[in-house]
């Protein structure tokens, strides 16, 4: 089966590492173009790009998959089917229509649940008690294809998108293992999705992270670890960002205003935040300039911290 795979995130590497370890032939890796990051502004790789390169795969990187050479570039590689795994662009009906087999994406929700671009962080901030990962046949449709196979996982306590990304990256992979055979063999009967239960993901932007204290604990909590690693949860005190990065929320009333912060004399929890309901416990943060520390160690540091009150975006 020849196989040309699309993908750009750390989430598609373990499908693409599965399929070469399976010996399939993938006759291109298309992938986003590099982009500048960090204080120097140096070029960075997506991490399909390097791990392609690792195993000695043609790479592409196009700005546009719509322009007419692109797409007469993938026509010549004939592939049998095209893999996706978030990708980061849309693909045109012309890049649909070349595959013998379609185009098989794998989306990291329950569809029709949660389609679109932002479907984990999504998942967390709605406080699902599962998700999962769903494979797909595209069509013209943002994620409304009819689906090939599903798997599903809880949402624990203390999951992250970072965490739940690197789950459902391995479980999708591995179910993208199994439709591949059948699919080639007409034995798949593709499942239409049911319009009436899809729900979509937005994008998701830095600002969101701001944090707004006259939301409820709870909500704030599934914040801070919806939005982990990125674009993380945070507040300002004295002109300064304070990250979030870890939290829970507290069976107790709050008393004062949100944002007030006070002191809380319980085991391994150093201070906590009034919330429009209830009190959320801070356990690991990072204050603009410094290294991450647990919330006991930076109180330590900050003698007046206690009784200050931080600002509700």
């Amino acid at each position: 089966m020849r196989i040309v795979f699309m993908g750009t995130p750390e989430f598609a590497v373990a499908a693409l590492e599965q399929l070469v370890s399976n010996r399939y032939e993938i006759t291109a890796v298309y992938t986003q173009p590099d982009r500048e990051a960090g204080r120097g502004r140096s070029q960075v790789s997506p991490p399909v790009k390097k791990a392609a390169l690792a195993y000695g795969l043609l790479v592409m990187q196009p700005v546009k998959l719509r322009d007419t050479e692109v797409i007469a570039e993938i026509a010549g590689l004939r592939p049998d089917v095209i893999v996706v795994a978030a990708y980061a662009q849309k693909l045109p009906k012309a890049v649909l229509d070349i595959p013998v087999f379609g185009c098989v994406n794998i989306h990291p929700s329950l569809l029709p649940k949660h389609r679109g671009i932002s479907p984990v962080p999504t998942a967390i901030l709605s406080g699902d008690s599962f998700t999962g990962v769903s494979v797909m046949l595209m069509d013209e449709g943002w994620d409304t294809g009819p689906v090939l196979s599903r798997a599903q996982v809880p949402v624990s306590a203390r999951d992250t998108t970072g965490s739940l990304m690197e789950k459902l990256s391995l479980i999708g992979a591995q179910l993208l293992l199994d439709v591949l055979p059948p699919l080639a063999e007409g034995k798949l009967v593709p499942q239409p999705q049911n319009e009436e239960g899809a729900t979509y993901s937005g994008l998701i932007r830095k600002e969101d992270g701001e944090i707004d204290w006259r939301l409820p604990a709870v909500d704030i909590w599934r914040k801070v670890r919806a939005y982990q690693p990125w674009p993380g949860c945070y507040t300002s005190w004295r002109g300064r960002q304070l990250k979030i990065f870890e939290a829970v929320p507290l069976d107790e009333q709050a008393t004062d205003e949100a944002g007030h912060v006070v002191a809380l004399d319980r085991k391994d929890v150093a201070f906590g935040v009034s919330t429009g309901d209830g009190t959320l416990s801070v356990l690991k943060v990072q204050l603009e300039g410094k290294q991450a520390m647990p919330a006991a160690e930076f109180l330590r540091g900050q003698r007046d911290w206690a009784g200050m009150v931080l600002p509700s975006s």
